[in-house]
């Protein structure tokens, strides 16, 4: 499957990237597509042994990364042919089955909109990440795609987010919940005391509001936000994972007792690590749009990187797109003869 990797995009340039795209050609049969300066590229892949004859791996020049401190659609607009726009052109050419980026998450919702389009009847595409729990994984979104969301908007996402869970993490009857401060509706902001009533009426399966402990623990499957909040919870809740195993790892190099006991501690502890890694997770996919698009780390080490392009392949072959369409139009179909329309 030719996917297409926006290639010198992310904090730590172009060598993890063409890295994960290897890892991943070599794991999972992934045909990268490397967007970007053409003559560095092919001196990345010749320095780890790919030959020009390789047609495993495919080069498209490309004029520039969008920095990520511009606004996302006036830099779009200003570089016709920055990598992330020749990405979503090579998808909408057919070129391509999915798009990865590490770049600026808003410039990837803007090509993705640009050029892949909203799928029919969707308001709003999101950002959904699968955060690991105590019980599994929990969906959330959206984490930056929209900052200001309307109540129609976060009934999409939830049922996006379900879509998700059911064709692309296996979770048959996959539950929702509305982030909240509180579990009473009433002490909700103006969005969540609006979006309760819809969520109610959906058809989905809805445990009304969940808290930010909710999320960790696993309480519901679906967990809905606007853009804002989701990507401080995220955030958040990386950095607690991350600060929790260096504190642990510190505290083990106290003494030799306790480093006898991380020694026993060593094969559970490596467990838990990977399941908590964000690495491994493969970063946020972009729901709503006309295609499979992943947006990783910005930081993405080769292994995230991998992991990202992997979890591209998953999504356009198991056709999410289509299932999010369909599902969209028979729900709002529902809520029209109930009375409530899209505002």
């Amino acid at each position: 499957m030719r996917i297409a990797l926006d290639a010198a995009a992310g904090d730590l340039g172009l060598a993890p990237n063409v890295e994960g795209a290897i890892a991943a050609a070599n794991a999972w049969g992934v045909e990268p597509v490397l967007v970007g300066p053409a003559g560095v590229i092919r001196g990345e892949l010749t320095a780890r042994g790919i030959p020009q004859s390789d047609r495993r791996f495919e080069i498209v020049d490309a004029g520039g990364v969008v920095p990520v401190d511009a606004d996302p659609a006036a830099a779009c607009r200003d570089m016709p042919n920055a990598s992330i726009l020749v990405c979503a052109r090579l998808m909408a050419e057919g070129r391509a089955a999915a798009l990865v980026s590490a770049g600026h998450p808003g410039a990837a919702v803007t090509a993705g909109l640009w050029h892949l389009k909203r799928l029919p009847g969707v308001l709003r595409p999101a950002l959904a990440v699968a955060v690991p729990t105590v019980r599994g994984q929990t969906v959330l979104l959206d984490v930056g795609a929209n900052a200001d969301c309307k109540p129609w908007h976060l009934l999409q996402f939830a049922a996006m987010g379900v879509l998700y869970c059911r064709h692309a993490l296996g979770i048959a009857h996959p539950s929702v919940g509305l982030l909240s401060v509180a579990e009473a509706q009433s002490r909700g902001n103006d969005l969540v005391r609006a979006t309760a009533p819809l969520l109610k009426a959906s058809g989905l399966d809805f445990r009304g509001m969940v808290q930010g402990h909710d999320i960790p623990a696993g309480t519901v499957d679906v967990a809905v936000c606007d853009g804002f909040v989701g990507n401080v919870a995220v955030k958040l809740i990386e950095g607690m994972a991350a600060s929790i195993f260096h504190a642990l790892k510190a505290e083990m190099r106290r003494s030799r007792i306790y480093k006898a006991g991380g020694l026993l501690l060593r094969a559970p502890f490596n467990r838990l690590r990977k399941r908590l890694d964000p690495d491994e997770h493969g970063g946020a996919p972009l729901l709503g749009v006309g295609g499979s698009v992943v947006v990783a780390h910005a930081d993405s080490n080769a292994k995230a990187m991998a992991s990202a392009l992997r979890a591209a392949q998953r999504l356009s072959e198991n056709g999410l797109p289509a299932h999010i369409q369909r599902a969209l139009a028979q729900m709002q179909s529902g809520l029209e003869t109930a009375g409530l329309q899209p505002l």
